[in-house]
């Protein structure tokens, strides 16, 4: 059996898991409510194992994935010579889902006319094949999923009322991730931990206090599914098993638009200044020399109280600690 996975223990998501595990015992079709990221798809998972239909298949299907006539034969099959290229029958998702659920995955994008036909299949268990004549049968717990507001496309008339009083025996509203701060950090250390394996490291070294703030200050409009793209492109590219990572990067384009923008203007003064200097044999070890004396100085100056001193450097604790470690500086006075 496949145990969904849905990380934290905020107060917002074990009301939801709970909520969920309660409907999972009865068969009814359920309306999964949230933001994109948000976690739905595991939502209805859950509701699958956790039901008397767990042995059965799960099938899922995104509805705004697909065009009118290509939903309705995912949906529903097709016999052959249907429609040009239809060569052979297509056995729909309904047929494939038989005696399991089948999750519609935003189902406000749906046409018209499937979702009368959609209405019907979970009003009667009946349906045809797109270009057929033979009534089938099928036996399907239908769940619906969507980021939409499916009341308002309803008095829009984008949406029928029918078909949802049927979908919505009750509804699961997923909280965005901004209403469940606690489960932030517990979920980077989950993606973190996953991807260190994947990279072979023998351990993941965690994050730095800075990093674990910022990943708390971020708004996070795209919810888990981009926490987990943050977390894993940050471990990926720092790529060092043996520090904290400090470092996130939460924009990808901002870091590639810094390779092709124009090139800085320099100031031609400049230039020359550094051309009358005697330059370093050895370009890394002089900026190394640089970085070792001004961490020295202002560990002398602030009394080698490391605190004080990482903030007068405009650096996290976690980080000078890294670097009082790999330039093997006295952390008292002599």
């Amino acid at each position: 059996m496949k145990k969904p996975n849905m990380v934290g223990t905020s107060a917002a998501l074990a009301a939801v898991l709970e909520h969920t595990s309660l409907l999972a015992t009865i068969d009814r079709p359920i309306l999964i409510q949230g933001e994109r990221g948000t976690g739905k798809e595991l939502i209805a998972e859950r509701l699958h194992y956790l039901s008397a239909r767990w042995g059965h298949p799960f099938i899922k299907i995104n509805c705004a994935a697909f065009t009118e006539t290509l939903l309705d034969s995912e949906l529903f099959g097709h016999e052959a010579g249907a429609f040009t290229g239809a060569r052979k029958a297509h056995i729909g998702r309904f047929e494939r889902a038989q005696g399991g659920t089948l999750l519609l995955d935003e189902l406000g994008t749906m046409s018209a006319q499937l979702q009368e036909k959609l209405l019907r299949v979970i009003e009667y268990g009946e349906f045809e094949r797109v270009g057929g004549t033979h009534t089938r049968t099928c036996d399907v717990r239908v769940i619906g999923a969507t980021h939409d507001h499916l009341p308002t496309l309803a008095d829009q008339g984008r949406f029928r009322w029918d078909l949802l009083d049927r979908l919505s025996f009750d509804v699961i509203a997923v909280p965005p991730l901004r209403m469940r701060a606690e489960d932030i950090a517990e979920l980077a250390d989950y993606f973190a931990i996953r991807l260190s394996h994947e990279l072979q490291w023998a351990d993941f070294p965690g994050f730095s206090q800075a990093a674990y703030q910022q990943l708390a200050e971020h708004r996070w409009p795209g919810n888990v599914r981009e926490l987990r793209n943050v977390v894993e492109r940050s471990v990926f590219h720092h790529n060092d098993p043996d520090h904290l990572v400090d470092q996130l990067i939460m924009n990808p384009f901002a870091t590639a638009s810094t390779t092709t923008s124009a090139p800085a203007v320099v100031d031609k003064s400049e230039v020359a200044t550094l051309s009358e200097q005697a330059l370093p044999a050895d370009f890394n070890l002089a900026v190394d020399h640089y970085k070792k004396g001004l961490l020295v100085a202002a560990l002398r100056q602030h009394r080698y109280q490391q605190t004080r001193t990482a903030d007068a450097l405009g650096l996290s604790y976690d980080q000078l600690r890294h670097l009082i470690r790999k330039y093997q500086l006295s952390t008292s006075a002599d």
